[in-house]
């Protein structure tokens, strides 16, 4: 079992940033890649941005590149969001997820969210 958990979420105004992220244990050692979703009240879940844990190869969805950067401490197996320039479209709740294999469409663990309300 891998245990995901949150934190950085919070108020802030258009134009600004904020950093999540998401602390990884347990079973650590078996997670392949770990990726950022968010999901906004009345809309299906998004994927924002992925990495490897071991490589650092990232992916990112078009709706977030050039404002999102996702990273990885592997010592503290620790997984960020530098979120940027951020838009009132940008609140929703943010969800860290982590995966057993390179297919990047199966994720087998996922946090609990952290909420990111963006003011205009």
């Amino acid at each position: 079992q891998v245990q995901l958990e949150e934190s950085g979420g919070g108020l802030v105004q258009a134009g600004g940033s904020l950093r999540l992220s998401c602390a990884a244990s347990g079973r650590t050692f078996s997670v392949y890649g770990m990726g950022w979703f968010r999901q906004a009240p009345g809309k299906d879940r998004e994927f924002l941005a992925r990495v490897t844990w071991r490589g650092g190869a990232t992916v990112y969805a078009d709706s977030v590149k050039g404002r999102f950067a996702i990273s990885r401490d592997n010592a503290k197996n620790t997984v960020y969001l530098q979120m940027n320039s951020l838009k009132p479209e940008d609140t929703a709740v943010y969800y860290c997820a982590a995966r057993l294999s390179v297919d990047p469409n199966s994720w087998n663990y996922w946090g609990q969210g952290t909420q990111v309300t963006v003011s205009s």
